[in-house]
């Protein structure tokens, strides 16, 4: 006889239903940002586990206002509170990267921002039960799992769900216009070209490896009319891959899906905790987390490169003009993505390997661009933000480059140079 859930498939359903999106007037912005950690000296040398292992003892130390963490690789995320605008979101992350970059050097290591690390193969460094069996997991989808885990970073903008009521800035609209923006800002912002040093074919290689993951946690649930039944459903749906346990692995049965776990209840019952913790397995590229958190963006190089994709992000999402902008603008975009789930349709592919090459991204960027340019003062954006974009704009977008062509130009001028030299000898 089947062992009763200790809360039932409706219960659990109406939970995800109340904190999947939070919605009322937009007002807060966050951003997520991760580096690849490297020695300060030789970007190519490895970072040993037990020099990662001290930074991070070294750096919880600081007094920091965002949350500090590591992932399975060793890189370096940083996790800004809920801002209440784009300056103080800035503000607050430039003045945590002031105490943990010059911490860092003075341990011998440096934060590089790529998508995907273009030097090393994955190699885990921690080992939590939670690693282990995600590790275990991806392995039956082949080598993606472990280059996403431990040689990948991003920057994740987090935007408010929105209203509840459709319109301007309708939970609905936001939730289509972050699936096909976020097509666009894939391009814009690519910046993985290489992987141990030799180029992939594609702008961005961390969307190549999220797109080869298992697609019941990585693809984009169906863009239906009411987005709280569609992500309900696509949560329970979706295979578990790992149950919690005091004292074993975290192994979950192959193939398990939440909604059966809460039939049977085998091999315990789950509770709403697990429930909770099973939705931090699951990877689309736009996630609900009560907010909208795009998770698409390379990492990006410089300093306050992440000052860009954000700014650009928050503009387009929460200035009335430039968010009815955009939406017309990737509108048409729909076309092309077919009805294949990102990152996996036309639309995301092309943005992955031609990025803005593509004259449809391109055209599209171009328009995005200029009205996040409109609205950024609007939004009371400081001149040094705007002039970031305003560069970014003109060095990559209007001439329909992304940050992976300097990349690329790099790679080959030195390849030429090298080659150049063993003719004359």
């Amino acid at each position: 006889m089947p062992v009763r859930p200790a809360e039932s498939e409706a219960e659990l359903e109406a939970h995800l239903h109340g904190i999947c999106f939070k919605t009322g007037p937009p007002r807060r912005i966050g951003v997520e940002i991760e580096w690849l950690v490297h020695d300060a000296r030789n970007p190519r040398c490895p970072v040993e586990p037990d020099r990662l292992r001290h930074a991070a003892g070294a750096l919880r130390a600081l007094p920091l206002t965002s949350l500090l963490t590591f992932e399975p690789g060793g890189q370096l995320e940083l996790s800004s509170l809920p801002a209440t605008s784009l300056t103080e979101c800035i503000e607050t992350v430039t003045a945590d990267l002031a105490l943990v970059r010059p911490a860092m050097l003075a341990m011998g290591l440096g934060m590089a921002g790529h998508g995907h690390n273009p030097w090393h193969p994955p190699r885990r460094v921690l080992t939590d039960p939670r690693y282990n069996a995600m590790e275990a997991y991806f392995d039956r989808w082949g080598s993606a799992g472990r280059a996403m885990m431990c040689a990948t970073a991003s920057v994740q903008v987090c935007v408010d769900a929105g209203h509840e009521e459709p319109g301007l800035f309708g939970l609905g609209r936001r939730w289509r216009l972050a699936h096909l923006l976020g097509a666009v800002l894939t391009a814009a912002f690519a910046n993985s070209p290489t992987s141990e040093g030799c180029p992939t074919g594609y702008r961005t290689t961390r969307q190549v490896v999220w797109s080869q993951l298992d697609p019941g946690r990585t693809l984009a649930p169906p863009q239906e009319p009411d987005p709280r039944t569609a992500w309900a459903r696509y949560v329970l749906d979706a295979p578990v891959m790992c149950i919690r346990s005091e004292d074993g692995p975290w192994d979950a049965p192959e193939g398990l899906t939440f909604r059966e776990w809460v039939r049977t209840g085998v091999p315990r019952p789950p509770t709403r905790e697990d429930l909770d913790y099973h939705v931090t397995t699951l990877f689309p590229p736009v996630r609900p987390r009560g907010h909208l958190e795009l998770r698409m963006i390379d990492a990006q190089s410089g300093d306050a490169g992440w000052v860009v994709p954000l700014a650009v992000t928050a503009a387009l999402f929460d200035d009335a003009e430039a968010t009815e902008r955009a939406y017309r603008i990737v509108k048409p975009l729909a076309d092309t993505a077919g009805s294949r789930p990102a990152p996996r349709n036309p639309l995301w592919r092309r943005a992955a390997r031609g990025a803005l090459t593509d004259p449809e991204l391109h055209t599209a960027a171009v328009a995005c661009f200029a009205a996040a340019q409109e609205a950024l003062p609007r939004l009371g954006a400081s001149p040094e933000v705007r002039a970031a974009v305003a560069e970014f704009t003109d060095r990559y977008v209007a001439r329909g480059r992304c940050p992976a062509d300097d990349h690329l130009d790099a790679l080959y001028a030195a390849e030429g140079a090298l080659l150049l030299g063993k003719d004359s000898q």
